[in-house]
């Protein structure tokens, strides 16, 4: 199938560690991205220093039906980071995860229905605001708000 969006994650967001050459650990930044495919599949891939190939870590739980338009991974270094995604099927998808070098530590945290085809998704510069667009010719903003909940806090129309 077809890769239609790729999100690199935040820089130092995600510690790794790699071996060095004397065979002592070295604690670096891990180089991952996130992919969205018409494989309706939402992908986090990992760099693996000893192989110097990117590999799948694996799947996001509970995806979309329909193509993915588009992902995007969250740019702060906040104490769970975020990964949106944006589909055909008329969702934005929003996983978080406190622990992203563990694939089994994402869990889906809300799913945002719409009434049409959904285009792009961008996080704000600090994080915490989620722009949606869609075939309908609106941006809506969006935000988790105290107990956990994402709000639609504007829309904006042409």
């Amino acid at each position: 199938m077809g890769v239609n969006s790729v999100s690199w994650a935040p820089s130092g967001a995600l510690p790794g560690a790699i071996a060095r050459k004397d065979g002592a650990q070295q604690n670096t930044s891990a180089r991952r991205f996130v992919t969205g495919g018409s494989d309706n599949m939402v992908k986090i891939w990992e760099f693996n220093p000893q192989s110097n190939t990117y590999s799948q870590m694996g799947v996001l739980p509970n995806g979309h039906s329909d193509w993915v338009r588009d992902v995007v991974w969250s740019p702060t270094l906040l104490s769970k980071t975020y990964i949106a995604s944006a589909s055909q099927d008329k969702t934005v998808r929003i996983w978080t995860s406190t622990n992203p070098s563990d694939i089994s530590s994402w869990q889906l945290a809300k799913v945002l229905e719409f009434g049409d085809v959904l285009w792009r998704v961008s996080w704000s510069l600090s994080g915490n605001v989620l722009a949606v667009s869609g075939s309908d010719g609106k941006v809506t903003l969006w935000k988790e708000n105290l107990r956990g909940e994402w709000e639609c806090v504007r829309e904006i129309t042409e």
